[in-house]
């Protein structure tokens, strides 16, 4: 990449993907965003070598626009200038976050029902489980978790506020396993797993947030800049998918001999299907197992 390229790190997390990025292109910037305080925090300390060749904007990743629109610094200024030569969007919830058992983002722990990804502002899990009616969390479970008993759950979880409301992890995975019938149990993993993907999808406005960023990095590529998601769960994959093979279809009309002037798809492919770890990725890092990437490069204006 040449000296006016730019990377967006859309989750910056523990900073781990900038960082490759900034060694691997000793000229290039990185705009890191992430909504987590906490972990912006630790990954700006381990970028600070990097100097002003990193840049970091607090926000969700919808909030992209207004980043590279309002944040200052170089790499800032390069992407307005210049547009973004590479982004890059690790969904759903980091490992780091996960290993923070006091985040309520894991089920094997006792923990407060929070996980929102920005602690500082929004609902909580516990606010989902205690104010929402039943068709509004079966909805949730059905939908962001794919749970088939969402409405005998929603149920349980009405009946049991009435005595007192939620406030941790462990008397909602108790009243899962007391809920979700045995043989059901036996199969699918963790019973309550379903559950707390769709409380932290729901929480975090996840799924949102996903359809509108994909047009603003589409809008913001420079030619030949890609942008690359990594999907952990099949709502989200569903989402890159249909958005990325619309942006890269022609707008002729189907069975003409040739495309007419200005209908030519201005983004292509990068992947065929989703791409999936390795046998030997899985093994190194088991949270891999799940992962979805697909990518997408644009080719004209």
């Amino acid at each position: 990449m040449g000296d006016k390229a730019v990377i967006v790190d859309g989750t910056l997390g523990a900073g781990g993907h900038a960082e490759f990025f900034l060694r691997s292109f000793p000229k290039a910037c990185v705009i890191g965003l992430d909504r987590d305080r906490l972990a912006a925090e630790g990954a700006q300390e381990r970028l600070a070598t990097y100097g002003e060749r990193f840049g970091f904007y607090h926000t969700r990743f919808d909030g992209l626009g207004t980043a590279i629109e309002t944040g200052e610094g170089e790499p800032f200024e390069r992407a307005r200038a210049y547009g973004v030569s590479g982004a890059l969007f690790d969904l759903g919830v980091s490992s780091m976050q996960l290993d923070q058992t006091e985040r309520g983002f894991a089920y094997k722990t006792d923990a407060p029902l929070d996980m929102r990804m920005d602690p500082s502002q929004g609902i909580t899990a516990a606010d989902v489980l205690n104010t929402y009616s039943h068709g509004d969390l079966a909805r949730v479970l059905k939908t962001y978790g794919d749970e088939r008993f969402a409405g005998k759950i929603a149920s349980a979880v009405l009946r049991e506020r009435e005595k007192e409301p939620f406030t941790t992890s462990a008397r909602l995975v108790e009243l899962l396993y007391a809920t979700i019938p045995a043989a059901t149990r036996r199969h699918g993993g963790h019973p309550a797993k379903r559950t707390f993907q769709a409380l932290r999808v729901e929480v975090n406005a996840e799924l949102d947030s996903l359809e509108r960023v994909i047009p603003m990095i589409a809008d913001e590529l420079t030619v030949g800049g890609r942008v690359v998601f990594m999907s952990y769960q099949s709502l989200e994959d569903k989402i890159v998918k249909r958005q990325l093979a619309e942006m890269t279809k022609s707008q002729s009309p189907p069975g003409l001999p040739m495309e007419l002037p200005g209908t030519a798809p201005k983004f292509r492919l990068v992947t065929r299907g989703a791409e999936k770890a390795t046998a030997q990725e899985v093994e190194d890092n088991p949270r891999a197992a799940p992962v979805r990437v697909r990518a997408m490069e644009r080719i004209g204006r």
